[in-house]
């Protein structure tokens, strides 16, 4: 028998039987929509999600992804993402409002009421290290022209 929470699709032709898909299959929709949005760093994520994927297990491309109904029973996503650090903030969840609406559409035939982003903090570039390893403490003097000797 099949799980309650499953989200029953309308058929075109219901002689055939009906159709059902699993909640995470849509947060995985709605998260690998977002996560291909120009300015998203990551996806906000759980402890156990973070270590799980740390230690090599499988990665959770439905995290930072919340499914709820409002009451109309319409289709409600929150996602929760961190973004680069020097994007527009507005553009971006606008257009990542506009890909998970579209990708869950194009996928499932589903219409989504609400796409709410949520951004959880932006995340700077990583700056290269000038420092060498294996002398740590020295002064990178010849920037300036200058030669260390005496």
């Amino acid at each position: 028998m099949a799980d309650e929470t499953n989200i029953i699709l309308q058929s075109d032709d219901p002689e055939l039987g009906n159709i059902q898909i699993a909640p995470n299959v849509l947060e995985i929709i709605a998260g690998v929509a977002t996560t291909e949005v120009d300015g998203v760093n990551r996806m906000r994520s759980s402890l156990a999600t973070s270590l799980n994927e740390l230690i090599g297990r499988k990665k959770e491309h439905g995290k930072g992804v919340k499914l709820s109904y409002n009451a109309a029973h319409e289709l409600v996503v929150d996602i929760d993402v961190f973004l680069n650090y020097g994007v527009s903030v507005p553009k971006v969840a606008l257009e990542i409002q506009g890909q998970v609406e579209q990708q869950l559409y194009f996928m499932t035939g589903l219409k989504v009421s609400e796409v709410n982003v949520h951004v959880q903090g932006v995340v700077p570039e990583k700056t290269e290290s000038s420092v060498d390893p294996n002398n740590p403490f020295a002064n990178d003097d010849t920037e300036n022209g200058e030669t260390s000797g005496n």
